[in-house]
């Protein structure tokens, strides 16, 4: 069947022909040769939109429009063109987002414009809303933490939507992250832009007043309609309808709608969305983003507060980790302090402590973050991102330092060398790239790898990088020059991490074949292979003596293992899904692993105990690093954020 491209054609779907059985015009099987429409997925205003193949890709789905503006007058027209042009702009300009569809193409066939860009499959919020009804205040924070780091990149980059609403907010399946399509009225704010009366446009009820009134936009405006949004979910009141009857009165009263209270918290919030005039809103998503990072988290102590039976050895540095005290059977009594303390109180006096508040929060990636590092100094901490960059924070203050820029795909995994003065990252481009850690400038760029860089490790002594790879290699670097000294090729799937003792003799190497293979660096010789995983091999530490060896898996567990000998020391169980990372506490006797389940965990080696499970992540936990005093423990989460737990 081929689909007719007339816009005016009333009966488009055709038996392969030549011409339209029902207008005549002449038919097109693949526009460009290369994209054929399926079936149209709706239009209206000025452009008509389908699902198409792309044969160029092996008929993966796609998403064109067509601009067929249903305008009349020259002027219309004209607008409804320069939009057109504009979206293409704005998706060009944008569509290196995870969270944003890709352009694919822009082009003009038979007097028409089209414009291909990446089909995003899952359903809108509106869908969402028919399908499961009015959403809880729990996802309402979830969305705001998710789509808020979305509209902050596309207003640093000087452009506002103009038309957020749940219509053009997909849910994406089956990852369940949000996608924010349609910039088909986006503006370009520029220096001249603020300086002119623009056209007003947006959807009524959903945009502000300064939008529709004067056709003016700022970062400001897009929150507002963000705020409208949120409204609209809570309640399933279309806020056209309120809009046609009170105009912008209804936001002073949109609490007489609610169905069910809210906090305080998320009252204050949308108040501030909420405000008529632009200078009473938030101005920025940043500044959103600051009070969404205050949001209370919910304690999770037991109600009778009885302490687990003790291991069978106590070490006093165990006994106060936040959730859990390790001290002989003590019934403990609670009570409530200023700030949201919890203190218990047990005999002896006061021995535990636990903070009900704010969990310390990173936010600045808009991609998952997959891997950090710390510097010695124990202050800089470098993060790997799906958003392409590596990021430097400094803890002191949780400010972001720098972004380094320069790979072209997803970075994996980052380094950094035992002086502190260099980074090293990997990425799903296949290469590897050296950075001057305090300048940020890119040193150099490591070719090699055919395939996915997964895991890179730098040598105790700062001379050479080894790489893991989905090419299921692993090489051996000079850091200084970059040189290729070796590929160890023992293993038969992707190497999905490497490590390296502490005397810089032995590297160690987990893969997707479920084996971990120990390697004996100056002759590139496997010393042993490790068996007994029974999924992928995805994290693996060294500790800090050279002596034990700890792995995570798909299998949901995390094993503890001699070293020297390969002997299995103990396999820890307690993550209900796949385990991702794993890294030694300074002193060697806890480790801490992240995993699918959404936790960290903090283990006791000696007994091979929970010490403590840390809850605050939204999404999947892929990786966990102590700081050099080991008194701040960071994880990495698909949620985009990067939490700092305190230990005592």
């Amino acid at each position: 069947m081929i689909y007719c491209l007339n816009p005016n054609c009333e009966k488009p779907l055709n038996p392969d022909a030549t011409f339209c059985q029902s207008c005549g015009t002449q038919l097109i099987s693949q526009l460009r040769n290369r994209y054929r429409i399926i079936q149209p997925l709706g239009g209206g205003g000025f452009g008509r939109t389908f699902l198409a193949e792309d044969e160029d890709k092996l008929n993966e789905h796609c998403v064109v429009k067509q601009l067929a503006p249903q305008v009349q007058g020259t002027t219309a027209l004209l607008k409804a063109t320069e939009l057109f042009q504009e979206e293409a702009r704005r998706l060009q300009q944008l569509g290196e987002h995870p969270q944003i569809p890709t352009l694919y193409a822009y082009f003009r066939h038979d007097n028409y414009l089209y414009l291909v860009q990446q089909f995003i499959l899952g359903q809108t919020l509106r869908q969402e809303l028919r399908q499961q009804g009015t959403f809880s205040e729990e996802k309402i924070w979830k969305l705001l933490s998710e789509l808020l780091p979305i509209l902050k990149f596309i207003h640093e980059h000087q452009v506002i939507h103009r038309d957020i609403k749940p219509e053009n907010i997909i849910r994406r399946s089956p990852r369940e992250d949000l996608v924010l399509i349609d910039f088909g009225v986006a503006k370009q704010l520029t220096a001249t832009s603020l300086q002119q009366t623009g056209t007003t446009i947006g959807s009524f009820g959903y945009a502000p007043i300064e939008q529709m009134k004067y056709g003016n936009a700022y970062a400001a405006s897009d929150l507002f309609s963000l705020g409208v949004t949120c409204f609209d979910l809570l309640t399933g009141i279309h806020p056209s309808h309120l809009y046609m009857e009170h105009g912008y009165g209804w936001v002073m009263h949109w609490r007489q709608h609610l169905k069910s209270p809210l906090s305080a918290q998320l009252v204050q919030v949308l108040d501030k969305l909420l405000q008529k005039d632009m200078e009473h809103r938030y101005q920025s998503a940043d500044e959103l983003l600051q009070d969404l990072h205050q949001k209370p988290q919910p304690a999770s102590i037991p109600r009778d507060f009885s302490l687990p039976q003790p291991p069978s050895r106590i070490n006093p540095r165990q006994s106060v980790f936040p959730s859990t005290v390790l001290q002989p059977r003590i019934q403990l009594k609670h009570k409530l302090l200023a700030g949201g303390i919890i203190l218990l109180l047990g005999l002896g006096g006061y021995i535990y402590w636990q903070s009900l508040g704010h969990i310390p929060t990173l936010s600045g990636h808009w991609g998952d973050v997959n891997s950090l590092a710390f510097r010695r100094e124990g202050t800089t901490l470098a993060s790997g991102s799906d958003d392409k960059s590596v990021k430097i924070w400094n803890l002191n203050n949780r400010q972001e330092i720098r972004t380094l820029k320069g790979h072209k795909d997803i970075v994996y995994c980052v380094a950094i060398s035992p002086d502190g003065q260099t980074l090293v990252s990997g990425s799903k481009d296949n290469t590897i790239k050296i950075w001057n850690l305090k300048t940020g400038k890119e040193i150099r760029t490591l070719k090699g790898h055919t395939d996915w860089v997964n895991s890179v490790a730098i040598s105790p002594d700062g001379q050479n990088i080894a790489s893991g790879s989905y090419d299921n290699t692993i090489k051996v670097w000079n850091l200084n020059t970059g040189q290729e000294l070796q590929t160890l090729r023992e293993h038969t799937s992707a190497v999905l991490s490497v490590a390296l003792s502490s005397d810089g003799k032995t590297l160690v190497s987990g893969s997707a074949d479920r084996t971990i293979k120990v390697w004996n660096l100056n002759t590139g010789k496997v010393l042993r292979t490790l068996t007994t995983h029974s999924g992928d091999v995805n994290a693996l530490a060294i500790s800090p003596d050279g002596q034990m060896l700890a792995s995570a898996s798909d299998d949901k567990t995390v094993k503890v293992w001699k070293l020297n000998t390969g002997k299995e020391i103990r396999t820890l169980v307690g993550h209900s899904a796949d385990v991702n990372a794993v890294a030694f506490s300074p002193d060697g006797e806890h480790i801490a692993t992240g995993s699918d389940d959404k936790t960290v965990k903090i283990w006791n080696l000696d007994t091979g105990e929970i010490i403590d499970t840390l809850k605050g992540h939204s999404g999947k936990v892929y990786a966990v690093a102590f700081s050099p005093d080991g008194k701040t423990l960071v994880s990495g989460s698909h949620d985009k954020t990067i939490k700092i737990w305190q230990l005592p």
